[in-house]
């Protein structure tokens, strides 16, 4: 095969974050007594909470800030009298459990059974333990590597520096990264010199001048570029 270690990004290139999101957002308002909360306040907190994530990748904000003060925006903007910390703990638990996946994900990672597969994601780390290790794709990775455990996070090379230290590696011309975010992502992958695969479902305009090794629109396209 011409690439022997496959980094995946986890969200929106095999699992869907945005089912996990929207279920767990709805879950938590209910839980505090607000059941239309989700659909009244959705929109504010994807602005809020997008910012936020951007702010993570050129290290403005450190993880374990982000997961309160999204909420802690998100209820100073509309003046609800909620505890943010109590809350953020209470998303986080319902989030955890959103083990849903992108379609073909299960078939594709099945068919790489010939490479050696890996997780590289920017997620907070109890959640993503959990979405993964209740998913069918619980025994599939060889490591799950999180920002928060490296200690640095995409596009920064020190993330990659733990991952293949993590994998034991040293050719970057067999390792391959796959995800969905050209910020985080492709981004991380070129910093590092090792090839990229941009997952692109939609067919976004490529706006940033990055130039992915490999662009594909369905997780099966991969099987070629991997062969």
């Amino acid at each position: 095969m011409k690439y022997e270690v496959i980094l995946f990004d986890a969200d929106d290139t095999l699992f869907d974050y945005g089912m996990a999101e929207s279920t767990a957002f709805y879950n938590v308002f209910a839980h505090f007594g607000l059941p239309t909360g989700a659909e009244e306040y959705a929109a504010s907190y994807r602005e809020i909470n997008q910012a936020l994530w951007r702010d993570l990748e050129k290290g403005v904000i450190s993880s374990a800030a982000l997961r309160v003060e999204r909420f802690n925006r998100l209820f100073a903007r509309h003046q609800l009298e909620l505890d943010p910390s109590a809350f953020s703990e209470a998303y986080l638990r319902f989030l955890g459990e959103g083990t849903y996946l992108i379609q073909g994900a299960a078939e594709l990672c099945g068919q790489l059974s010939g490479c050696r597969l890996a997780i590289i994601t920017n997620g907070i780390k109890d959640v993503q333990l959990s979405r993964i290790k209740g998913s069918p794709l619980a025994k599939t990775f060889e490591r799950i590597i999180i920002s928060e455990e490296a200690g640095s996070q995409k596009p920064e090379r020190a993330i990659f520096d733990y991952a293949f230290a993590e994998l034991g590696l040293s050719d970057k011309a067999k390792v391959l990264i796959v995800g969905d975010s050209l910020t985080s992502d492709i981004q991380g992958g070129i910093n590092y010199g090792i090839d990229t695969c941009w997952f692109n479902p939609l067919g976004r305009p490529n706006e940033l001048g990055l130039q992915p090794t490999y662009e594909i629109r369905d997780l099966a396209e991969l099987l070629e570029i991997v062969r």
